[in-house]
C-alpha cells in the first residue's frame, strides 16, 4: 500500500490546530475559576470614625433595658368620669403631703375608700381626692372641722356655732362627700343609699365641670384653681 505524504501532514497540521484550541479553553477556564476565588467580598461602608471592631453606640433615647418615662396625662376638667390613678399612689402622695398625724395604715384606707366609692357612683377619683386634700388641708384640719367629724369635704360648715355634718365613720363620710360631688356634676340618681344630708340642697347637674365648683360649693373664686393645682402636682408625682 502507497501512502500520500502530503495527505498525512494535512491530518497531522489538522489534529495541531484541535489540539491547540482544546488547551486554550483549558486554560481559559482555570484563570476564571482563580479570579472568582480572589474575587473581594461586598462590605457595607461604617460611619465615619467607626471600623469594624467598634459596636455601633446606643442612642440616648434608648438606654438598655429601660423605657422613657410617661408623661402625666391632662388633669380631669368633669367631675364624672374615672380616675387615673391607683388608690395606692394616691396615698403615697399624701403622705408625702400630709400635715396631719395620721398613719399610713389610715391614709392607705382613706384612698382605698375614696376609689371604691367614687367607683360606685361613676365620679372622678382623683378630683374628689384633690379636693378632699383642699379641704382638709392635706388631713391637717384646723378649722371648724376636725378629724373626728370624717367629714372631708366642709359640709355644712358655715362658720362658728356651725362646724359641719358629722359622719359615724371613714367611709359614711367619704361617701357623702362622693354622693354631695354627683348632685352637682349630674342629674342621674345615686346608686348608693342617700347618707348626704345637705344633697338636697344641690341643684342637680348645676356644675359638671369642676371650674363650677368655684363661687358654688364654696366662695372662694380661685376654688377651682387649688383643685387643679392639686391634681397637678398629684399627677406629676404620680407619673414621675
Amino acid at each position: 500500500m502507497i501512502l500520500n505524504s502530503d495527505s498525512i501532514d494535512m491530518k497531522n497540521l489538522v489534529a495541531f490546530f484541535g489540539f491547540s484550541l482544546l488547551l486554550s479553553a483549558m486554560l481559559l477556564s482555570c484563570a476564571s475559576l482563580s479570579v472568582a476565588e480572589k474575587a473581594p467580598e461586598t462590605v457595607s461602608p461604617l460611619p465615619a470614625g467607626q471600623n469594624a471592631e467598634t459596636p455601633p453606640e446606643r442612642t440616648p433615647e434608648s438606654p438598655a433595658g429601660t423605657a422613657p418615662p410617661e408623661r402625666p396625662p391632662q388633669v380631669p376638667e368633669l367631675i364624672m368620669g374615672t380616675g387615673r390613678i391607683p388608690h395606692e399612689k394616691l396615698a403615697s402622695f399624701l403622705l408625702k403631703e400630709s400635715r396631719g398625724n395620721f398613719g399610713s395604715s389610715y391614709i392607705y384606707e382613706l384612698a382605698r375608700i375614696y376609689t371604691e366609692e367614687a367607683a360606685v357612683e361613676g365620679v372622678n377619683a382623683d378630683a374628689a381626692f384633690a379636693q378632699m386634700c383642699l379641704e382638709t388641708g392635706f388631713l391637717g384640719f384646723g378649722g371648724l372641722v376636725t378629724p373626728d367629724m370624717n367629714n372631708f369635704c366642709g359640709l355644712g360648715s358655715i362658720g362658728p356655732g356651725k362646724p359641719g355634718e358629722v359622719f359615724p365613720d371613714t367611709r359614711t363620710g367619704v361617701r357623702a362627700h362622693i354622693q354631695h360631688l354627683k348632685a352637682y356634676a349630674t342629674t342621674e340618681p345615686l346608686k348608693g343609699v342617700l347618707v348626704d344630708p345637705r344633697y338636697r340642697y344641690v341643684k342637680l347637674g348645676s356644675s359638671p365641670r369642676i371650674e363650677g365648683l368655684a363661687g358654688t360649693w364654696a366662695g372662694d373664686l380661685s376654688y377651682a384653681e387649688k383643685i387643679r393645682n392639686i391634681l397637678e402636682r398629684l399627677y406629676r408625682y404620680s407619673f414621675s
